[in-house]
């Protein structure tokens, strides 16, 4: 059976996705901190995106009192 290649989301490097890559799937402990820094500093962020559908939570006091 082929191992599964997978290419190092840092910088690129081609990794086996087996046990014996503890890194995986990253190349390196290197690369792997690097990504770690990087979210840790949000260089990299989940975009959000509002819509319409959803309604705005109230703002603390400002709730109808008359039913």
């Amino acid at each position: 059976m082929r191992a599964h290649v997978v290419n190092c989301p840092h910088c690129g490097k081609p990794v086996e996705w087996n046990a014996a890559s503890p890194y995986r799937p990253f190349c390196s402990d290197r690369c792997r901190l690097i990504d770690l820094g990087a979210w840790a500093s949000e260089t990299y962020r989940v975009p959000i995106t509002e819509t319409k559908d959803e309604p705005e939570a109230a703002s603390p006091g400002t709730e109808d009192k008359n039913p």
